[in-house]
């Protein structure tokens, strides 16, 4: 089973290495922007269907993440 962090992946070939959902070409940031824009899990999932809840989680944890290192505090 996939941990929620581990769903979101780097690597430099793909988006030019910016974090995206695992298997797909999706940065997490546009999940996040969504998210902060309003969007439901339902909407972000009609746009983009190869995707699932537990994948726009995993955005939500990672961004969670960097929040706590930027404060120097690590989770």
């Amino acid at each position: 089973m996939i941990t929620s962090i581990e769903r979101i992946t780097s690597d430099p070939k793909i988006c030019s290495g910016k974090p995206c959902i695992k298997g797909t070409r999706i940065p997490a940031h546009i999940i996040l922007d969504l998210l902060a824009a309003g969007e439901s899990f339902e909407g972000i999932k009609k746009a983009y269907p190869n995707i699932t809840d537990e994948d726009i989680k995993a955005c939500l944890q990672y961004a969670s993440i960097l929040a706590d290192e930027e404060a120097g505090i690590t989770a």
